[in-house]
């Protein structure tokens, strides 16, 4: 492969100009420790191609549930991380996403599911899409802010999305803790915990496997060029190193780690560490929507509206859309999610940017709705892929298995809806 040296020069210069911008321009370590959360996870989300979005769209349209697969494998060892986290910690310092379990997780995860089919990426994939597909991007964040924005008033005023159906013991009202039902069990219920976990990604698994099998058999398989392509590089490396002894300094130690695709189980141990230090040092998990709500208000007082307008329709506080972009801390990891990721691309010698509109009419009103409803989505059911799906499946909270289930059922009928849109 060969390597190239502009493109990566270009991803050091930025490394380390945000690096140092960052270390003496962001107001405390706090935002600086955000910075670097979000650089490490765009970084790993291009390097091994994984998207959230893309583990059922992929399984749909190209018969592939490798991706579905790799993010069971992750969810479980975040989950293990997180109990070792958990197991001995005094409970105020953590503030877990057990999230309730009503009509606003179903509707809301139905909604974000056909919303991530409409414009294929989610509330993280966006901040990786700008690298390479501006106007699906674009289009798809301002609607997807305007979703956030406007369900604002609705996801802290309606019971049907605040009050849980079902809830244990250290969690009345609010929401399912794994955990809890399992008191009195080994490792104050964790280990059991784990167990269920385990039991529910295989079972994922399992089901996975038999639809990808279902579909070579019918003869509907497809594959995915991406993870065609990390195959070969993988039997290629195999055969090219298996007596080459590791150096540090190499440009094969460049081309395996910098300017080649990650395994994807690689990437899934990697963003599980990620979020083991992100829990360990802000006592909460990973979240991306709620900021592009606050994009969105702060565009709109562009234009001249006015704050008292915006706080009435939000139902918000007013310090939640004054608060400089640079002093909100996942506005800064969600930037930091774009730089990782044009890093990535730049040493991977994959740098493409442009802005051309490469869309039908038909597509860019897709990307639209889909950015409605996705943003609404989040509103619904109290967070996006990673905010409703990972961090609570992570934190032990039931509802991120309910969130997956009622995920894919909306994920097919936007996929379905779009091969009915686009004939």
């Amino acid at each position: 492969m060969e390597i190239n040296k502009n493109q990566a020069v270009m991803a050091v210069a930025i490394l380390l100009l945000t690096l140092v911008v960052g270390a003496t321009q962001l107001a405390n370590d706090g935002l600086f420790l955000r910075l670097l959360l979000g650089l490490s996870l765009g970084f790993a989300l291009a390097k091994g191609a994984i998207g959230f979005a893309g583990s059922i769209n992929r399984a749909y349209r190209r018969g592939s549930t490798q991706l579905l697969q790799t993010l069971m494998f992750m969810f479980v060892i975040t989950a293990i991380i997180n109990a070792g986290l958990l197991l001995n910690a005094d409970g105020q310092h953590y503030d877990l996403w057990i999230n309730p379990i009503n009509a606003g997780l179903l509707i809301g995860g139905i909604m974000f599911g056909a919303g991530m089919s409409l414009s294929s990426c989610c509330a993280t994939g966006m901040m990786v899409e700008f690298v390479s597909d501006v106007p699906r991007a674009a289009i798809t964040l301002v609607f997807f802010g305007a979703g956030v924005f406007f369900g604002f008033p609705l996801q802290s005023s309606q019971s049907w999305i605040t009050d849980s159906w079902f809830s244990s013991a250290s969690y009345q009202g609010k929401g399912v803790f794994l955990p809890d039902l399992f008191a009195g069990t080994p490792l104050n219920g964790y280990f059991m915990s784990i167990l269920v976990t385990i039991v529910l990604a295989l079972t994922v698994v399992i089901i996975a496997k038999k639809y990808e099998n279902y579909r070579r058999r019918k003869g509907s398989y497809l594959g995915v060029a991406g993870e065609i392509e990390r195959q070969q590089l993988q039997s290629q490396s195999v055969n090219r190193d298996a007596d080459t002894q590791f150096t540090l300094f190499s440009r094969k130690t460049y081309q395996n780690w910098l300017a080649s695709l990650w395994q994807m189980r690689t990437t899934a141990l990697v963003i599980a560490v990620i979020f083991g230090i992100m829990m360990a040092s802000t006592g909460s998990g990973w979240g991306a929507s709620t900021p592009f709500g606050i994009w969105f208000a702060k565009g709109l007082m562009l234009f001249g509206v006015e704050m008292n307008t915006i706080t009435e329709i939000s139902q918000r506080p007013e310090a939640m859309f004054s608060t400089p972009f640079f002093e909100h801390g996942v506005s800064v990891q969600n930037l930091a999610i774009f730089l990782g990721t044009l890093i990535a691309v730049l040493f991977m010698g994959k740098f493409k940017f442009s802005f051309a509109i490469n869309h039908s009419t038909k597509q860019l009103a897709l990307f639209a709705l889909g950015g409605l409803l996705m943003g609404f989505g989040t509103r619904f059911a109290n967070g996006c892929n990673v905010g409703a799906l990972f961090t609570p499946i992570a934190n032990f909270s039931l509802s991120g298995w309910v969130y997956l289930l009622v995920l894919v059922i909306g994920a097919i009928a936007g996929n379905r809806f779009q091969q009915a849109v686009m004939k």
